[in-house]
């Protein structure tokens, strides 16, 4: 390979230190949404106030917010505490997964065997979803939870070697702890969620309470000005909102994008068979979409084609990715490359109709 195992134990050490940096910075965002929640909704808002000098308001806010940080916290953490132990539960439930046994999948067992041997790790356990998608996912934040998940699709259509390939891909993510980042990424982003759905709730329809209040009992002057105040609190309020949970989506985005050039390279190492890693990602191209799966799993799998509001892609393009297994190891590209990925329903390895196959 051209990239040496010390190279890629660099790159992995560099991504991990820029991912944990990104997730600290969630809480951060916690904080500045509950802010703006108690800066217009807690008692003692005074839209007039707020219309003479919104910093105020949101000084009362903050003020609001340190003094009740405790319960924040305490929120915080027992959200974040049954997710973080539930998870495996909770994939099961929303995926459709199934634990399967050395018994029922002896070849699948004896390719993550070898792979574990040779790297002298623990062997992870496997799920299937009875799905005909061609996909993979892997999953946990510890040695008793860590699993490999495959869809019973992929594990038809693939060869052996390319099936290895896929083992080999996301036990590089449970080496390189990806999958506990990006459970933890899944956690806060729901919490983050969460949060902004009831603030938005609480802005909207708590000032339409206010303004109809204002309309029945307060003050002509005091309405007119107040208005004005409340409705630019509103507007900033929404804003920081929008910008916090759009930063939150983007910070899932560079977590995948990144790494899975990494799990991929990762693969690599451990079969020593880039053509069999290129092949499988070919097959899997244009058939790997899961129904209804949730998109917080769909982007923790080896490909996800769905793009968040047709606009950022979770995962990189399949086509960079062979590249860059074949200029990183000098392997030639497969066969047909270019016509397989510019016309993935029409692909060699599939029956052709009526063979009855």
């Amino acid at each position: 390979m051209a990239m040496s195992a010390v190279g890629l134990a660099t790159h992995v050490y560099n991504n991990t230190i820029k991912s944990v940096l990104l997730l600290m910075f969630y809480p951060v965002l916690l904080f500045v949404m509950v802010w703006v929640f108690l800066s217009f909704v807690a008692p003692g808002y005074n839209p007039d106030m707020a219309g003479a000098n919104m910093r105020e308001a949101f000084g009362h806010g903050f003020d609001l917010t340190l003094r009740h940080l405790h319960w924040i916290i305490l929120f915080t953490v027992t959200w974040f505490t049954i997710a973080y132990f539930s998870h495996t539960r909770l994939i099961r439930a929303s995926t459709g997964s199934r634990p399967v046994t050395r018994k029922e999948y002896p070849k699948l067992y004896n390719m993550l065997e070898n792979l574990c041997i040779s790297r002298g790790l623990p062997m992870p356990r496997f799920e299937i979803i009875n799905s005909p998608a061609l996909n993979a996912f892997a999953s946990g934040i510890n040695e008793r939870t860590y699993t490999i998940t495959l869809t019973q699709g992929i594990i038809d259509k693939l060869e052996d070697d390319e099936l290895e390939a896929v083992i080999a891909h996301e036990l590089t993510h449970i080496i390189n702890r990806d999958v506990r980042l990006l459970i933890i990424s899944v956690i806060f982003v729901g919490m983050i969620g969460f949060f902004a759905e009831m603030i938005y709730r609480s802005m909207v329809y708590g000032g339409r309470s206010r303004r109809m209040g204002m309309r029945g009992g307060g003050r002509r002057g005091g309405s007119s000005g107040g208005g004005k105040g409340q409705g630019a609190v509103l507007l900033i309020a929404l804003a920081v909102l929008v910008i916090g949970y759009t930063f939150a989506i983007m910070t899932r985005f560079a977590l995948s994008r990144k790494r899975e050039y990494l799990a991929d390279a990762g693969a690599v190492e451990l079969t020593k068979n880039p053509d069999a890693m290129m092949r499988a990602l070919m097959r899997i191209s244009g058939r790997d979409k899961i129904d209804d799966m949730p998109d917080d799993i769909q982007q923790m799998c080896i490909e996800n084609s769905h793009n968040f509001m047709g606009m950022f892609a979770t995962h990189p393009p399949i086509d960079k990715r062979i590249k860059t297994i074949s200029d990183m190891t000098n392997t030639p590209l497969p066969d047909s490359y270019l016509n397989n990925l510019r016309q993935p329903k029409s692909r060699p390895w599939q029956n052709p109709p009526g063979d009855g196959k």
